[in-house]
């Protein structure tokens, strides 16, 4: 029986690990893959490529490409493109970390 719990234990600590979390302010109204999202901080939850943008009770997953540079970044930046009420996030740069998610080109902007 504790063979069993200590195994379980072990899988949840490596489901955990895999797992990264980061936080981010957006100052303004932005969209992400077609999904509008509030200015505000949001919890940034990282697994298996697919991202977790949660504020509150929104919550929005989408797809990213990772890509780890080779410098760490000073501080955590979003970047964007288009203009106006149509401003998509591009990609967010988390600060203290080499790490660089970008979001893949969106249709209709």
């Amino acid at each position: 029986m504790l063979k069993k719990f200590v195994l379980a234990f072990g899988i949840l600590a490596l489901a955990v690990a895999s797992a990264e979390n980061y936080r981010v302010t957006l100052s303004q109204p932005s969209t992400v893959k077609g999904n509008q999202l509030k200015a505000g901080e949001y919890r940034l939850n990282l697994e298996n490529l697919k991202l977790t943008m949660v504020s509150g009770k929104q919550s929005v997953e989408v797809a990213v490409k990772v890509e780890t540079m080779d410098k760490k970044f000073d501080s955590t930046a979003v970047r964007y493109t288009g203009a106006g009420e149509k401003q998509a996030i591009s990609e967010i740069r988390i600060g203290g970390t080499k790490t660089k998610l970008v979001f893949e080109e969106q249709s209709g902007l």
